[in-house]
């Protein structure tokens, strides 16, 4: 039935008013609407309908719920492609595909330089257009595959946060949306790692850079690093998802793939487990890492979007 609410909400007249004896029915349509009118991901918009003062009642019936959360996530739209790739060359890092649909733009999240060709043979293997080479902050442990892919596919444009004051074709900021297709990533500012960490929401799923590990996070000692802020943008800005939204990191070193919202509040040793803000900067003040291996060469050419002279074109 909530299924069949999506087309009424998207031809009905505005203002409309929609009534139930306990409002627990006329709850979905507005939330639907909101979603609609405010660009939110499902999983942004199922975090507004508890947010709000009361919650939206028709959380209350987990049946409903569901109903709803699937509504927001798959109402009148192609299957979506998604596609996790790791970097064998020795950084970590998860680079992500998605699209809309077959044949439809597409954004790749956190492209390495040493695996763009692979990237690129995906795209084209999949019949999918890429749109968007979008990185969650500025790396200091890889260089970006963002110029490569630029090199290669001269209509594909780079972003970056503004914040991180390095160079892109497209600088954004928290609240902003990346349109692809009938898609779009919802925009959220989670500084503390660096300067200019973003994490990207996109229906359940929300992709955190280094913010939120898989019970861990990123360092905080250097790039204006900062524990007291990355604690509060993480309580802000991902552990106020739902439970159930699927963590999506941009490295793993242990050989796990995701997580959620829920297990990191409830198991992050650094973040989670009820640890307070003074706790975690006790915790990240005394880690006593290496400098990076990386940081030297990496850091000055992700502040230019991975472009380097002489750059060659990737097969």
């Amino acid at each position: 039935c909530v299924d069949k609410l999506v087309p009424y909400v998207d031809s009905a007249p505005n203002p409309a008013v929609i009534q139930c004896s306990t409002a627990t029915r006329a709850s979905i349509p507005y939330i639907l609407h909101k979603a609609k009118t405010d660009k939110l991901p499902a999983a942004s918009a199922m975090a507004l309908a508890a947010s709000m003062t009361p919650p939206l009642k028709f959380l209350e019936k987990p049946p409903l719920a569901s109903a709803v959360k699937r509504a927001l996530t798959h109402a009148n739209r192609k299957p979506v492609i998604f596609r996790q790739l790791f970097d064998t060359s020795g950084s970590s890092t998860y680079t992500y595909l998605i699209a809309d649909g077959p044949g439809g733009e597409a954004v790749l999240i956190d492209p390495v330089l040493e695996m763009v060709d692979r990237d690129l043979k995906l795209i084209d293997e999949l019949g999918v257009k890429l749109k968007y080479a979008v990185n969650t902050h500025c790396h200091a442990d890889h260089v970006t595959g963002s110029g490569a892919i630029k090199a290669a596919r001269p209509d594909v444009r780079s972003i970056i946060a503004a914040a991180s004051g390095a160079q892109a074709d497209v600088k954004i900021g928290h609240g902003d949306r990346i349109e692809f297709g009938s898609m779009f990533l919802e925009v959220r500012a989670t500084p503390g790692h660096t300067d200019g960490c973003l994490s990207y929401v996109c229906d359940d799923m929300v992709f955190t850079g280094d913010a939120v590990l898989i019970r861990g996070c990123g360092r905080t000692d250097f790039q204006q690093g900062s524990a007291d802020r990355l604690y509060e943008s993480v309580h802000t800005q991902i552990f106020s998802l739902p439970d159930d939204t699927i963590i999506y990191p941009a490295h793993d070193y242990k050989g796990h793939r995701c997580s959620t919202v829920g297990e990191e509040k409830a198991l992050n040793p650094r973040l989670g487990s009820g640890k307070t803000k003074d706790e975690f900067i006790e915790i990240m003040a005394n880690l006593n890492l290496p400098y990076p291996k990386k940081i030297d060469e990496a850091l000055p050419k992700n502040m230019v979007c991975g472009i380097q002279e002489g750059m060659p074109t990737p097969a």
